[in-house]
Parts: C-alpha cells; sequence; structure tokens
C-alpha cells in the first residue's frame, strides 16, 4: 500500500493526486488528466514521489487509455535525471516490466498514438535520451558541433530534405550537404533495436528518419564525416543521477 501522507507531488501537496487517480480509474474527463498530468511532471523535466508512486496504477489502465500510456512515458523519460526517488523506482522495476509489455503489444496494432508509445517504450527500456530526443521525421533539426573543427552543424531530417548546414540568422541553411543513411546491415545497438521495431511495424517514415539518425553527415566546415547519432549524443544526452 502507497502512503499517501509521505508522496508530495510536483505542487508539494500530498492529498490532490490519490484522489485523482481514483477519478481516472473511472474514465475521468479531460481536464482531470491535465490536472493529474502537472501535478506528476512540471516543467523542467521535474518529477516528485507521487510521480513514481501513481506509476503501478497508471500501468494498470494503460492498455486501453492512451493519456495513462502517455503520462507513464513522461514520468519514466525523466528517470534518469535528479529527483531523489530512487527507493520508489525501484519499486517499480515490476510495473514498468509490465509496462514494456503492454507498449510492445500496443505498437504492434499500429495505433495512430505510435511515436508517443515507442518514446514511451524508449523510456521504459532506459533509452532516456532518445526518448526525449526522437520527433517524428517531419521537421526534426539536431544541433551538435563537428567532432573535427568544433562548428556548429544543424542536422535536418524531414520533408524538406535530410542534409546537414550550418545556418545563418539572415541566409537560413547554408552549405548543404546531403546525409548517408545507415543501411540495416550497418545499424547496431540501440540504433539497430529502434529502425527494427519501426520496421517491423510498419512504420515506414520513422525507420527511414532513423537510418538517418544513425547514419553519418558531413560537416559543411571541413568537410569532415562523422556520426550523427554519436555526435549529438554527445552533446544532448540528460545529465544522469
Amino acid at each position: 500500500m502507497v502512503d499517501w501522507t509521505q508522496m508530495r507531488d510536483c505542487w508539494f501537496e500530498v492529498d490532490r493526486v490519490p484522489e485523482l487517480l481514483e477519478r481516472v480509474e473511472h474514465d475521468a474527463d479531460t481536464d482531470v488528466w491535465k490536472e493529474l498530468g502537472w501535478r506528476l511532471v512540471l516543467e523542467h523535466d521535474l518529477v516528485s514521489p507521487a510521480s513514481f508512486a501513481a506509476l503501478p496504477c497508471l500501468v494498470r489502465l494503460a492498455p486501453h487509455n492512451a493519456q495513462a500510456r502517455a503520462l507513464a512515458g513522461e514520468i519514466l523519460e525523466r528517470a534518469a535525471g535528479h529527483h531523489g526517488c530512487d527507493d520508489l523506482l525501484a519499486d517499480c522495476a515490476s510495473a514498468i516490466a509490465q509496462f514494456r509489455e503492454v507498449l510492445n503489444r500496443h505498437l504492434r496494432s499500429q495505433p495512430p498514438d505510435y511515436l508517443v508509445a515507442f518514446r514511451a517504450l524508449l523510456s521504459a527500456e532506459e533509452e532516456y535520451h532518445w526518448a526525449a530526443a526522437l520527433g517524428d521525421f517531419k521537421d526534426d533539426f539536431y544541433p551538435l558541433a563537428c567532432p573535427h573543427c568544433d562548428a556548429k552543424v544543424t542536422i535536418a531530417i524531414g520533408d524538406y530534405g535530410r542534409y546537414s548546414t550550418i545556418r545563418d540568422w539572415d541566409m537560413g541553411d547554408v552549405e548543404r550537404r546531403d546525409l548517408r543513411p545507415a543501411t540495416a546491415e550497418e545499424l547496431t545497438g540501440t540504433g539497430k533495436w529502434m529502425y527494427e521495431m519501426a520496421v517491423r511495424d510498419g512504420q515506414e517514415v520513422l525507420a527511414d528518419g532513423i537510418s538517418y539518425l544513425f547514419g553519418h553527415a558531413e560537416c559543411p566546415g571541413c568537410a569532415s564525416i562523422f556520426n550523427v547519432a554519436d555526435e549529438y549524443t554527445s552533446a544532448n544526452r540528460p545529465a544522469m543521477r
């Protein structure tokens, strides 16, 4: 049993979250979910003891509730941060394992909320960096520094093109260089897993974007070649506990 008197939410209150959880168990409206969301996940990536205490309930609702899946994923996305709730997170191990199974089944059905559920699964697999960074590859930009000349390079992957560039305030994207996608055989580790999941579920746009994200780029400044995912991770990986 959860001792809610010890589980403050992001607004330092202890009585509201259990009441809201009881309400969402019975098809609560959007406003109730909205309040529960900002009590469990605050801006600037803040979570609280109540956030992890609420996870088992959210996971129970997740098979049939998109809002529960999304909120549980948002909480887990922040599990790598400095939240001071390591013991509570450890207590959620079985719920997180169940959540992975729920999400995997859900993704196989090719649902409308595929990307949200995919990112939630990345969080449940402790791939926090990519859970936070991955977009839908329609209008995505990934800023990084060239590892050879330190130029500020922007990686663009979207409907408008797939290229590396140095952005100019007045001129926009200048000195574009086409990206070099990784083949399925070249992918390894997390990139391979993400790509194969997207292919399995018929998510062609997502799979194609991942192949570019884990492929190679040419620096428009010095013409050196580097791995996009490696350099973006180096520049933007969230601080770990």
